[in-house]
């Protein structure tokens, strides 16, 4: 990914490419911590702020994700009460908001930045399952998580159902330069 695309716009409504990053680069220490059961110290509210990325946000943001990936992995993350961004949940609720995260905002990363985007279907399901359950219970769109849902045809693929619940058109692409 190029410097000059930090400022693109993303599915995410009023989100560059660049606060977008910045989010992932929180979430993964929230979740990694959240899955370690381990405190983390000062503001745990999610941030979305390009200023805030640093010359290193490549390689930074890439190591960090391998920390959610390899905590989730362990079964006592899965276990007992946890933290995530300041908010006490389940631990099995935690680690699905987290895959949810990484596979909706790395789709909204890959699609805005040109990139192509896969992901494994167990996966998808998983997150599928857990914003069925959240939008079933708020129709209207989860403030802090996701909008209203956008229109997918019912045989589409199951990311394309996945990104519609969490209120994204699977067809949005970037402008084009003139």
């Amino acid at each position: 990914m190029r410097d000059d695309q930090l400022a693109a716009p993303t599915p995410c409504t009023e989100t560059s490419l660049g606060d977008l990053l910045d989010h992932v680069d929180g979430f993964s220490l929230a979740f990694t911590a959240a899955a370690t059961k381990t405190p983390l110290e000062g503001d745990q509210a999610p941030s979305a702020d390009t200023s805030r990325l640093g010359a290193d946000w490549r390689t930074r943001i890439t190591e960090r994700l391998a920390g959610p990936a390899i905590a989730w992995r362990e079964p006592a993350a899965w276990q007992g009460m946890t933290q995530a961004g300041g908010q006490d949940l389940p631990a099995e609720v935690a680690g699905v908001v987290a895959l949810d995260e990484v596979i909706v905002h790395g789709w909204d990363i890959a699609v805005a930045s040109d990139q192509t985007f896969s992901c494994e279907p167990h996966l998808v399901e998983e997150a599928y399952g857990f914003v069925q359950s959240v939008v079933g219970a708020n129709p209207q769109g989860s403030p802090g998580l996701f909008g209203a849902p956008v229109p997918v045809p019912d045989d589409a693929p199951l990311l394309d159902r996945l990104l519609g619940l969490t209120g994204r058109d699977p067809a949005w692409r970037p402008r084009t330069r003139a």
